[in-house]
């Protein structure tokens, strides 16, 4: 069932958590032919044996996608992505990790160019089953406010 949840609705500080998924390397692969980046970093075993973190990394984009994806979780038919500021990659992921997601509400404000909309800034942490920060961005949401229906 959709949930209209109104610019007024979201309270700056409010958090949530999603379930947790574990990246394999079915997902890696998949990820690599639907982008084009086989870079050896993510796509091979023995060249990342000396690499940095000895071992395949998830792409940051599969990552970020997944991360992402968690969080959807209530469809706003009064909201939609307006996208996404200050994208970071902290810690790498590695094949078999298992990432959730963390969403708190960062600020609220006026859309400069729509008086009836306001924008909600979601700051997604996404962490690995050891709690470490591996992933950080800024969602943009541009919502509706209650008194323009």
């Amino acid at each position: 069932m959709e949930q209209a949840i109104y610019f007024e609705d979201y309270e700056v500080g409010s958090q949530r958590e999603t379930p947790a998924r574990t990246i394999t390397e079915t997902d890696i692969v998949l990820h690599a032919g639907q982008t084009g980046d086989f870079f050896p970093h993510h796509m091979d075993a023995e060249w990342c044996k000396n690499s940095e973190f000895g071992q395949r990394i998830a792409h940051g984009t599969l990552v970020f996608s997944v991360g992402v994806g968690l969080t959807a979780s209530v469809i706003n038919p009064v909201a939609f992505s307006y996208g996404y500021d200050k994208l970071r990659f902290i810690r790498p992921v590695f094949i078999n990790d298992t990432i959730h997601s963390k969403v708190s509400i960062k600020e609220k404000y006026p859309s400069p160019k729509h008086p009836d909309k306001g924008f909600v800034v979601e700051n997604v942490q996404v962490f690995n089953q050891k709690n470490e920060l591996c992933l950080t961005a800024d969602h943009l949401l541009l919502c509706q406010k209650k008194n323009s229906q």
